[in-house]
């Protein structure tokens, strides 16, 4: 290992699958096309979005800051992963390193807070529908915005900067992915217990407290909808509830697992597939889940190509 001034790491080594030297080709090729369908999804999402202005309102406006947060996870996270699993292993220097573990502390913060903003949106729409308009006026929604992306900003600085002020001064392999919290703690060669703490008690406010908040919603949200006179009405409200409490749980479930226990008992491969679960199939969920199976989000998406069509035609 490289060193500065006895402990200064200046680079690491991401071992990625280097257990299974077999499979890393071949989910190279899977994760290269998820990761492709991902920014694909998600792109549509936040040009259609953009474009159609029947859709700026609060509910697809989250989903344009959603689709943009997953841009980015997966940009942070992807194209070094794909690297790791066509080399069998990589070399990521510290600087690298530090940036990676950053944007994915901010991304993955910022997710936490918008999606339970989103929950907090769909409940007063579906239990408050006349005075919606009210309660989730521009200010209120640019107030959840900023607050989101604010506090991924914060998370991100105060984690990160903690994290790489301890030495690294011993084994520069990092039997993960990619440069996550508890991949890289596990070589510092410090006292990490307050780290530990704050790293729990942040995990809890951060990722803890907004799931709850959004199961607390969607209980609500479940005794409004059984009170609706029509079961299309019931049917709506279900599908659309159904499919983000499937990926709330999927996000949260799997980042609890991860970043409760920075030094958990969890086997090095089973931290890995859990790190799978939300940063490459969330992402790739998301679109489908939230966006592209909506009918408004469909018909825009048929303007916007009746739109291409016509003025293609016109100029031809």
């Amino acid at each position: 290992m490289k060193r500065q001034n006895q402990s200064s790491v200046v680079e690491f080594i991401l071992l990625g699958f280097s257990n299974f030297p077999e499979l890393q080709r071949q989910l190279f090729q899977v994760f290269l096309v998820i990761y492709l369908v991902t920014l694909i999804g998600n792109a549509i999402i936040i040009v259609v979005i953009s474009l159609e202005q029947s859709l700026h309102v609060p509910m697809y406006l989250f989903l344009l800051n959603l689709s943009v947060v997953e841009v980015g996870f997966s940009a942070v996270i992807m194209p070094e992963m794909l690297v790791v699993l066509f080399n069998e292993k990589t070399m990521i220097t510290f600087a690298g390193c530090f940036s990676q573990m950053y944007f994915i502390l901010l991304f993955g913060g910022t997710e936490c807070f918008l999606l339970g903003a989103m929950a907090y949106d769909r409940f007063a729409a579906i239990c408050h529908p006349l005075s919606y308009p009210v309660i989730m006026n521009i200010r209120v929604f640019m107030k959840l915005i900023i607050f989101s992306w604010i506090s991924g900003i914060i998370v991100a600085t105060v984690q990160t900067t903690w994290v790489f002020c301890f030495p690294f001064c011993g084994n520069n392999e990092i039997n993960h992915l990619s440069c996550e919290t508890p991949a890289v703690l596990e070589l510092a060669c410090a006292d990490t217990f307050l780290f530990e703490i704050y790293a729990f008690t942040g995990t809890i406010l951060i990722v803890m407290v907004p799931f709850l908040l959004i199961l607390l919603s969607y209980v609500r949200i479940l005794f409004a909808i059984l009170k609706m006179p029509t079961t299309t009405g019931r049917q709506k409200a279900f599908s659309t509830c159904a499919s983000h409490l499937t990926s709330v749980t999927l996000f949260y479930g799997t980042a609890n697992m991860t970043y409760l226990q920075p030094k958990s008992g969890y086997s090095p491969e089973t931290k890995k597939l859990m790190s799978l679960a939300y940063s490459l199939l969330t992402p790739l969920l998301n679109p489908l889940i939230y966006s592209l199976r909506n009918n408004e989000m469909k018909r825009a998406l048929m303007k916007l190509w009746q739109r291409k069509v016509d003025l293609h035609t016109f100029f031809n």
